[in-house]
């Protein structure tokens, strides 16, 4: 996709393309959040016949390989989705964009657990998820663990709102680093079904927080701080971006798209204060932690 292309309309969450500039833009937004979960994400031209096709020992990648039409170098590698001609990725003759991420540490080092997401949706054309239907959903999945004791609901909450202002619907599942239990924190990776659409707020994205009516303090604090006009959210996002090489990243209404977003899910939280009393909402974990993640963020 060009970058001012939107998803079409009729395209369901499950169909949509996958977004190199979403990936760089996630990385960005979770830093400005200061969530730091995003394993760091580049943008950079790749040549695909001297950086990938003259290089791999992948005999299967390379035979995915052709030259198209208009004489341009293609390839559509091994998966279980769309990998095939009709999906292959095409280059002008091979130069092409993509995003690079730094890679995790080796399983054999730090192996990760996948953890279904209790909000995952249907992936269904007609069906619709159990917390679609029940609005007290969230009572039973405090009493499941891991979300009965420590902080990973409220984790949860984070990649709610982190999602939210990016538009991705696509968070079926998350992963952690086993090593550590449940004493852990959830790696924001595969953000590419983000900055789909800029002209539309998918609002179910906001479920798990309407239902739960939870907050960390510092994701609250920065959030409020990221609201006001001197510190404005897609000011930080616009100036960080920049400094990818694949500049510009997002055009202006995915900007400020986020900070219309920001608004509703500050507005959720107020209505939640409102329903339940700060105390009961705002989870104050900035005791244990003894740092203000409240404060200005670093441009």
């Amino acid at each position: 996709q060009t970058r001012e292309q939107e998803t079409p309309p009729d395209f369901f969450y499950f169909s949509d393309f996958e977004r190199h500039n979403a990936e760089i833009a996630a990385y960005h937004l979770d830093r400005i959040l200061d969530f730091r979960r995003v394993p760091p994400v580049a943008g950079r031209v790749v040549n695909m016949t001297k950086e990938i096709r003259d290089v791999t020992r992948d005999k299967k990648l390379w035979r995915t390989f052709f030259i198209s039409p208009a004489n341009n170098i293609c390839f559509y590698g091994e998966c279980s989705y769309y990998c095939s001609t009709e999906h292959a990725l095409c280059g002008k003759p091979d130069q092409i964009e993509g995003s690079l991420a730094a890679f995790l540490p080796d399983l054999a080092l730090a192996k990760r657990r996948t953890w279904r997401n209790p909000w995952r949706r249907s992936y269904h054309k007609r069906k619709k998820a159990e917390w679609e239907v029940d609005p007290d959903y969230c009572e039973e999945v405090k009493q499941t663990p891991p979300y009965d004791s420590g902080t990973r609901l409220l984790d949860i909450m984070d990649m709610t709102i982190f999602d939210f202002l990016m538009g991705n619907m696509d968070r079926h599942h998350y992963e952690t680093f086993e090593k550590f239990g449940n004493e852990t924190f959830i790696i924001h990776l595969d953000n590419g079904r983000g900055f789909g659409k800029h002209s539309h707020d998918e609002l179910s994205i906001l479920v798990p927080l309407s239902q739960c009516c939870r907050v960390k303090k510092s994701t609250h604090l920065r959030l409020q701080l990221l609201a006001k006009e001197e510190f404005k959210l897609s000011a930080l996002m616009e100036e960080s971006l920049q400094t990818d090489t694949l500049s510009p990243i997002l055009i202006r209404p995915h900007l400020e798209a986020m900070d219309r977003r920001l608004r509703l899910v500050l507005q959720v939280l107020a209505d939640c204060i409102e329903k339940e009393g700060y105390s009961n909402v705002v989870e104050d974990d900035l005791v244990t932690q003894g740092t203000n993640t409240g404060t200005v963020p670093q441009r």
